[in-house]
């Protein structure tokens, strides 16, 4: 244990993980009653092409994530419309564009510098292998993203129930979206850091929908949900670690543990509503 938490990399991938649980678990519950995760899933597909830019021209990975997610609210924000269909349009669009620039930055990164793994790091992440200067950044985006959410979580709330009756007590309910889906986007980008872009959406949603099994108030689930993705996030690293023992000389992904995880919490908080 000792060694666990002494180990640099081990430190780095409790703080970005961390980071990353804690925002996703906040944003998650507003994003499933907004009915927005197949949104949230597109932005972490377009964000994985700043992944891969980062890794083509030498950039900080959290840099690259970021510019392109919000770059891909940008766009969201000027395709979608008040329709869900419209939106899931939209939201469908820009994830194959995100996976089409995606695909392209890989075989440029794998032809031009010879980065074997490089897809394997944007697309499932590679926690142990990341810069120790990006948890840092990663924990004071998360916070500051927080603080915003905190912000804006009552009228937020009373947008994401019933938009008709926040539009009535004049909510700027198209306002408060943009801003929602900025901070989603942030979400997204720490999210793909850790699990990687394709499994994102996991640390998103699952997290929240367990909590929302399980919490009679919003409050209530916004702090389980935020507990459910550090406990998933946590344990995976401290699995991912003893896992060397398991097959010497090799170590299980640290993603696939995460999100094992999370489809347990997510079973037994159903399981558990029903007893």
């Amino acid at each position: 244990m000792l060694a666990f938490f002494l180990s640099g990399p081990v430190q780095t991938a409790l703080l970005l993980s961390g980071a990353a649980s804690l925002l996703c678990g906040a944003l998650g519950i507003f994003t499933v009653l907004r009915g927005q995760a197949f949104a949230g899933h597109a932005l972490a597909d377009v964000s994985s092409a700043g992944g891969a830019g980062s890794l083509l021209f030498g950039l900080s990975p959290l840099l690259g994530f970021l510019l392109f997610g919000i770059a891909g609210v940008g766009m969201l924000e000027l395709l979608q419309r008040r329709s869900a269909a419209a939106r899931d349009e939209a939201a469908g669009i820009l994830l194959g564009a995100g996976l089409g620039v995606t695909a392209l930055l890989l075989h440029f990164c794998i032809t031009g510098h010879g980065a074997a793994g490089a897809a394997q790091a944007v697309m499932f992440g590679a926690m142990f292998a990341a810069p120790p200067g990006i948890a840092l950044c990663a924990c004071l985006l998360a916070a500051g993203s927080l603080v915003a959410l905190a912000c804006i979580a009552r009228p937020l709330l009373l947008a994401s129930l019933d938009q008709e009756l926040a539009r009535v007590v004049h909510v700027p309910v198209r306002g408060l979206g943009g801003v929602f889906l900025g901070l989603l986007a942030l979400g997204v980008t720490l999210a793909a850091i850790t699990v990687g872009a394709i499994l994102a959406t996991a640390l998103l949603i699952g997290p929240a929908a367990a909590a929302l099994r399980l919490a009679r108030g919003t409050a209530a689930a916004i702090l389980l949900s935020m507990a459910l993705g550090l406990a998933a996030c946590w344990g995976g690293v401290a699995l991912a670690y003893a896992s060397y023992g398991w097959t010497p000389g090799h170590t299980w992904p640290v993603s696939f543990f995460i999100v094992a995880l999370l489809l347990a919490f997510y079973v037994g908080a159903g399981l558990v509503r029903r007893a």
